[in-house]
């Protein structure tokens, strides 16, 4: 149990850059109270206890602001940032490494027994307010726009946006994990970033990670022709940057200029 927690814990600092420490998450993060109340909900529905699961569910949604169905099924590493107004049915299934903000809803569109609610696959993420309804299925890696509303399946590494939600791209695995490989190399983080993407900085970021990837292997194919002519260059790494070092430095300025607002003495 409590290895799973740590491994919680650990996915919003991947995921959230304001998460400062442990103790911050463990208190003041009501997406992850929710989940860990659910993991026990859960079992005692698995078990039989259905009104006692349900009445921890609501317990849950009282304290959170999220409501959970103690049937639905979550992966590892499950993440709801904010989580006000998010709805989770009882038949949902979610993978590992879904991201879902406030305002999500994963709903039914009939009353029939059975399956009726989304299924969401490995690395999903789900934007605000957007409305995922009916038995479908968001593949691996699939991004839903916020406030959108999707009623049919969404393919694997593909953007849905709009009401109702339309594809507006489709990128091979292999092309998503080469800008992936080139944003760790720079130390950023790609959530969201796609070449159709309607966001005019997401698109711009996303297209200077294209071009740093190309430039890279043409250094690389050119520092490789000139060492077979006797040449000896790029025999030494590039250092690796990380964009924590930044933030790291930033608060610390901050520290430094509250600390000389504190100190001064407007009498002198």
């Amino acid at each position: 149990m409590f290895s799973r927690i740590r491994e919680d814990i650990k996915s919003v600092f991947d995921r959230d850059p304001a998460a400062r420490n442990t103790l911050e998450v463990i208190t003041n993060y009501p997406g992850m109270h929710a989940i860990w109340i659910h993991r026990l909900s859960h079992k005692l529905w698995k078990n039989n206890w259905y009104l006692l699961a349900r009445s921890l569910s609501t317990f849950s949604r009282w304290l959170t602001g999220v409501e959970i169905h103690p049937g639905a099924t979550l992966g590892r590493r499950f993440f709801i940032d904010h989580g006000m107004g998010v709805v989770i049915g009882e038949t949902a299934e979610i993978g590992n490494d879904v991201t879902l903000y406030h305002g999500v809803t994963l709903g039914g569109t009939s009353w029939n027994a059975g399956k009726r609610h989304p299924t969401l696959e490995d690395n999903v993420v789900i934007g605000a307010g957007a409305q995922v309804l009916g038995p479908i299925t968001i593949g691996k890696g699939g991004k839903v726009g916020s406030n959108s509303v999707v009623v049919k399946d969404v393919p694997a590494n593909a953007t849905a946006l709009g009401i109702p939600a339309r594809i507006i791209n489709e990128k091979s695995q292999s092309e998503k994990d080469q800008r992936d490989q080139v944003a760790k190399k720079f130390g950023f983080d790609a959530y969201a970033v796609s070449a159709d993407n309607p966001d005019p900085v997401a698109k711009a970021i996303g297209r200077v990670l294209d071009h740093m990837h190309l430039m890279d292997r043409k250094v690389a194919d050119l520092c490789k022709e000139v060492n077979q002519l006797g040449g000896e260059v790029c025999q030494e790494d590039l250092p690796e940057l990380r964009v924590g070092e930044f933030i790291e430095d930033e608060i610390a300025a901050a520290k430094r200029r509250e600390t000389r607002v504190e100190s001064f003495d407007p009498e002198i």
